[in-house]
């Protein structure tokens, strides 16, 4: 078990979630261990031990945007609800719980919470998250309320401005220091068709190494995929995209074998593209500008109320088409595959990118890459310009 708690600790700082060793981790073995941070793991370890699962971690974001978010809600808001569709349908909303509710107990507050939910926001503490079987199911819940405060927060910003004392200053910070600029320098990819099964799977776990690296995906969220004649080799559901040995199901074309169980959800959209398009290679991940970027529309008077899975348009980002479609098997197999095939790359609504390959990936990872630069300038464009017209009302 600590071998488990030393991987998780590791992967949260290489995914850059948490604060360089602002992170504590209790797990239930035979006995109860922890690690980490003394006060963290110490909160992990007393929540864990009111809680009927396996593991807890507490941390430290990186970045004070879960914070933030807590600080502007309404001082009688219990939750957050995350904005991108990915993480409101699994973790529904984001409990919150302020500084004066920790007094006293701060482990049973949080932990009352998580009776019911997968993760926590603590006011001066940071974010709270257990897995109920697994270890491995903390850090997801963590990484995923870590990204759901991420884009929450870009939005936010974008909309309101900057409200909170320091918070102008801190966003700086984050645009000047945290991010870094996002290229495919260093990788290298095989050039395709490939047909050789072996070659196809050390190129997907490849990829889907990257993918990670470059924070285009957190490690468990994303799918991947490459087409040799009438197979789909895929990356099985719920698969960590940096740790696909073993976990990518040969499926056919057809359908006919029972290996597209395990398969990623979204194995339909990728067989809808394969036919539509004619390509051999399919990436799809989550980058987080992109991700928030697809959810501004400017159309007024809109009747439709669930634009995320029901919005029939399809909207423009730049060079990229975005469409609305329910995650899973549902209208990203519809609406998808229509409309990728000239650009090679299309954004789903509050979720994600999906990106082709004619040949192999290298031209889906470089469109992936290009698609989140774009968005990453157009959000910065639109935030100074929304700056920009407050000095001049002040």
């Amino acid at each position: 078990m600590r071998s488990l708690i030393a991987k998780y600790a590791g992967k949260l700082h290489r995914d850059r979630s948490v604060a360089q060793g602002r992170v504590g981790i209790a797990a239930q073995d035979d006995v109860m261990i922890s690690e980490g941070a003394p006060d963290l793991s110490r909160l992990a370890a007393d929540v864990l031990s009111r809680l009927s699962c396996l593991g807890v971690v507490a941390a430290s974001p990186s970045l004070p945007f879960a914070e933030f978010l807590l600080r502007r809600a309404n001082a009688d808001a219990e939750t957050i609800v995350p904005l991108d569709t990915e993480t409101r349908t699994f973790l529904h909303d984001i409990p919150i719980v302020r500084r004066e509710e920790l007094a006293g107990d701060p482990a049973g507050a949080i932990a009352a919470l998580l009776s019911n939910r997968k993760g926590v926001i603590a006011e001066g503490v940071g974010i709270i998250a257990s897995g109920t079987v697994t270890l491995e199911q903390a850090y997801i819940h963590y990484s995923s309320v870590f990204h759901a405060a991420f884009v929450k927060y870009l939005l936010d910003a974008l909309q309101a401005g900057f409200v909170l004392p320091g918070e102008a200053e801190a966003f700086r910070g984050f645009r000047e220091r945290f991010l870094r600029p996002l290229t495919v320098e260093g990788l290298s990819f095989r050039a395709g068709p490939l047909d050789d099964p072996e070659e196809v799977l050390a190129e997907i776990r490849a990829v889907g190494r990257y993918t990670v690296e470059r924070g285009l995906v957190d490690s468990f969220f994303g799918n991947i995929s490459y087409r040799v004649g009438e197979t789909i080799f895929i990356s099985q559901t719920a698969a960590s995209l940096d740790e696909l040995a073993g976990c990518i199901d040969p499926v056919p074309m057809d359908n006919r074998s029972t290996t597209g169980i395990t398969a990623s959800s979204e194995l339909l959209a990728h067989r809808r593209i394969y036919e539509a398009t004619g390509a051999r290679a399919i990436l799809h991940g989550h980058p987080k500008f992109a991700v928030a970027m697809s959810m501004l529309c400017e159309e007024k008077d809109c009747p439709v109320k669930d634009c995320w899975k029901d919005c029939p348009n399809v909207r423009m980002l730049g060079d990229t088409p975005v469409v609305a479609g329910e995650i899973g098997a549902g209208g990203l197999a519809v609406r998808v595959p229509p409309v990728i095939g000239g650009p090679g790359k299309a954004i789903v609504y509050g979720h994600g990118v999906f990106a082709i390959g004619r040949d192999g990936f290298e031209e889906a990872f470089r469109s992936m890459v290009d698609v989140e630069n774009r968005c990453r300038e157009e959000y910065f464009r639109r935030l100074d310009a929304r700056a920009g017209r407050q000095s001049k009302s002040e």
